[in-house]
């Protein structure tokens, strides 16, 4: 994944750090054996999906490949695999 950049936007740095804390919080109450507080973190994780995706919206995720790309692309993997 190293080549394609996967991941590597505003996008998704936030939805995932977002996301990390309500895991973080959901395992806390877990382990303090409180359902609600484990629930909260639950939904903020939900909360960090949904802002991740409202960013990529906002355009700041990854951008689209065009058809012109896609087709170089796999022109150039094709030329790998022959090789």
């Amino acid at each position: 994944m190293a080549g394609s950049s996967h991941g590597h936007t505003p996008a998704a740095w936030t939805g995932v750090i977002i996301a990390f804390i309500g895991f973080c919080i959901a395992g806390l109450f877990m382990v303090a054996a409180n359902p609600l507080g484990f629930w909260a973190g639950m939904a903020v994780i939900l909360i960090g999906g949904i802002v991740g995706l409202a960013m990529k919206a906002a355009g700041l995720g990854m951008p689209k490949e065009s058809a012109e790309l896609a087709a170089a692309r796999a022109r150039a993997g094709r030329a790998q695999v022959s090789s």
